[in-house]
């Protein structure tokens, strides 16, 4: 058996508001419930598991390998939000998109502050 990575927590001041905004954007299935979690299903078999705190915790950076297609989809839902993108994760060039290896990606951030990335080339790939 390959090793995978299944699943990974998130933590959220409102976890399922959290998981419908990730599932809203990327066009994806309503976010499941298990436990004290909310689930966000990724067509690869991975789940973001949302799970709700009042504590302090630490700002993450989650990245999405799109389609081109899925991309424009998801852009177009960033810009009808009128959220706050940069082609970088430092904030530095706002409203733009990059073309790293020859691909498009952008930066937003989620309601609590996490770090959201789509990207169309896996980075190292080229061009």
């Amino acid at each position: 058996m390959a090793i995978q990575l299944n699943h990974t927590i998130v933590h959220a001041k409102d976890a399922k508001a959290s998981a419908n905004f990730l599932t809203e954007l990327l066009g994806l299935a309503d976010p499941g419930r298990f436990g004290p979690f909310w689930t966000v299903q990724l067509d690869n078999g991975v789940t973001l598991d949302y799970i709700q705190t009042d504590e302090p915790f630490i700002i993450e950076h989650y990245a999405f390998l799109v389609s081109e297609y899925e991309f424009d989809a998801i852009f177009g839902r960033i810009q009808q939000r009128k959220l706050e993108y940069w082609a970088d994760p430092m904030h530095s060039r706002p409203s733009e998109i990059n073309h790293h290896d020859g691909g498009r990606g952008v930066y937003w951030n989620d309601p609590n502050g996490h770090y959201l990335e789509i990207i169309t080339r896996p980075y190292g790939s080229g061009s």
